[in-house]
């Protein structure tokens, strides 16, 4: 078997037709700029009959970005973690944190005796 006579030498696997402009024509689409809180701008390409979502992630930042360029959707508020002390803390008073204490040391002085 020769090599030398291969009928797709030259193109790789995947490629389109060699002259995608001459047998289709490309689907209609808009730009639509989106702006985030630091200033980027992102110009995503949509369909053209369909709707443009109102927000979109900045490519750079990660921060959300809107249509608006004036008034960007806010930072996303991060809450910092809380410990399992911390959450005891907010359901319980110190009042009520003496109580416990005072009743789970009169138990193990009960258990000594």
């Amino acid at each position: 078997m020769a090599t030398g006579n291969s009928a797709i030498r030259g193109t790789r696997v995947g490629a389109g037709p060699a002259r995608w402009a001459d047998h289709a024509e490309p689907a209609p689409r808009q730009h639509v700029s989106y702006w985030c809180a630091n200033g980027h701008e992102a110009r995503p390409l949509f369909s053209a009959g369909a709707a443009a979502p109102d927000t979109w992630d900045c490519p750079r930042c990660g921060l959300p970005a809107g249509r608006d360029r004036d008034n960007p959707p806010e930072r996303p508020r991060t809450e910092p973690y809380k410990t399992h002390l911390a959450y005891v803390k907010e359901r319980r008073s110190d009042s009520d944190g003496e109580a416990i204490l005072a009743e789970a040391l009169a138990r193990l002085r009960g258990e000594r005796a």
